[in-house]
């Protein structure tokens, strides 16, 4: 005989439905137990709430106002957004923006790439179903703000202009982290294979990021000294005696950048080894068995799976990139004039100066800037992974 329940399935006897079973109540010694670790648990979350919450409306408020000197302390005087402007508009521009030419052809090249290379990609995601409307008027919103820096750039570097210090950060950034990585990228393949001696040279590799930025400031300020450094022969073989890095623009930023690159390619190089250690090795075997050269393995194989970190090393190395301060302070000063100086350099003259006001507000451009910067470069590297995998 078959037993059909039917609707009764979940029913009682008598096809009464059965009351649910009452929550379990908690006992006295749980209830404190529960008292107990919030008291312990928020005065923490409060003191780090404070730490990190205070000082930002402070500083926020302090971008908004004047700081003077009065009798018996001081005083701040609300300006509104006047310290902005006068980085924009005002006093500060040349030294913040610099002094705008006309961009030449390659300019607009660059200026024109930008624009369209971020259309492709917002393109490509909407075709691939990707992108809402929120994140695409974000995206669109950080890329016109990426292709007016790349106007900023192309009309400041052209003969009879003068790059300011938004720039020379840029600047900084870009040739830094794309030589660092490649720098990195090409020693740790040649540490990743069967040579002799590479375990020495993975030591001698690391050695420069032991050193602080002040100790490699100093030791390339030494090395650049044409008259009295320690390379003082070979600029005199090369004819370089009498020549001095800190009065021509380009040759001192370019002294900053070859210091910060012989100083962060290490940290590059010492997370990429471990990538290309850690990518499985049965795909590169089964390409070396279809047929495939070392070129092929690596742009097919081993590119593609490194991709995820070689994205987080980037963004990380580069929101601290922007901060670049000890090496164009101790090497040039910011000189000649303001062309090696940094937006984090800028607000340090500008607070010793006591414009406490002019050099938050400085600071809070640089957070702009980094945020919109890693926005687009984490839109551009998901796509690229997305690819990839």
């Amino acid at each position: 005989m078959t037993v059909t329940l039917g609707n009764h399935a979940a029913s009682g006897t008598g096809g009464q439905a059965v009351a649910p079973r009452p929550r379990p109540r908690r006992t006295m010694t749980q209830r404190l137990d529960a008292i107990t670790g919030s008291l312990f648990l928020w005065p923490s979350i409060l003191i780090i709430l404070g730490m990190g919450i205070f000082p930002f409306v402070a500083s926020i408020y302090l971008s908004l106002t004047r700081f003077e000197l009065a009798k018996g302390g001081f005083k701040l005087t609300w300006v509104g957004l006047l310290n902005y402007r006068k980085l924009i508009t005002g006093s500060e521009r040349l030294h913040f923006l610099g002094k705008l030419g006309d961009p030449d052809v390659i300019g607009w090249g660059f200026i024109l790439a930008v624009a369209a290379g971020g259309l492709a990609l917002l393109w490509s995601r909407w075709r691939a179903n990707e992108a809402t409307i929120g994140s695409s008027i974000s995206f669109l919103i950080a890329l016109s703000v990426a292709v007016g820096l790349a106007w900023l750039v192309a009309s400041t570097v052209v003969a009879g202009a003068r790059a300011g210090s938004l720039v020379v950060t840029i600047i900084y950034v870009v040739v830094g982290i794309t030589f660092q990585y490649l720098i990195g990228l090409g020693l740790a393949l040649l540490c990743t294979m069967k040579l002799p001696g590479r375990r020495f040279f993975r030591v001698v590799f690391l050695l420069p990021m032991m050193i602080t930025p002040v100790g490699v400031a100093y030791m390339f300020r030494m090395m650049a000294d044409t008259a009295k450094g320690p390379l003082q022969p070979l600029w005199a073989l090369a004819g370089l005696s009498n020549y001095s890095w800190t009065n021509d623009a380009w040759g001192a930023r370019t002294a900053v950048m070859i210091g910060d690159v012989w100083q962060w390619t290490p940290f590059m190089f010492i997370v990429l080894v471990a990538a290309l250690e850690g990518q499985p090795t049965d795909p590169i075997e089964a390409a070396r068995v279809d047929g495939a050269n070392d070129w092929d393995i690596f742009r097919y194989v081993t590119l593609p799976s490194i991709l995820p970190v070689s994205t987080s090393l980037v963004l990380i190395r580069m929101i601290e990139a922007f901060k670049i301060v000890d090496l164009p302070r101790v090497l040039t000063n910011g000189g000649p004039g303001t062309a090696t100086e940094s937006l984090t350099l800028h607000a340090v003259i500008i607070w010793r100066a006591l414009d406490f006001g002019g050099a938050t507000a400085v600071s809070f451009l640089l957070v702009a800037l980094v945020t919109v910067v890693a926005t687009v470069f984490v839109n551009v590297a998901r796509a690229r992974t997305t690819e990839a995998v």
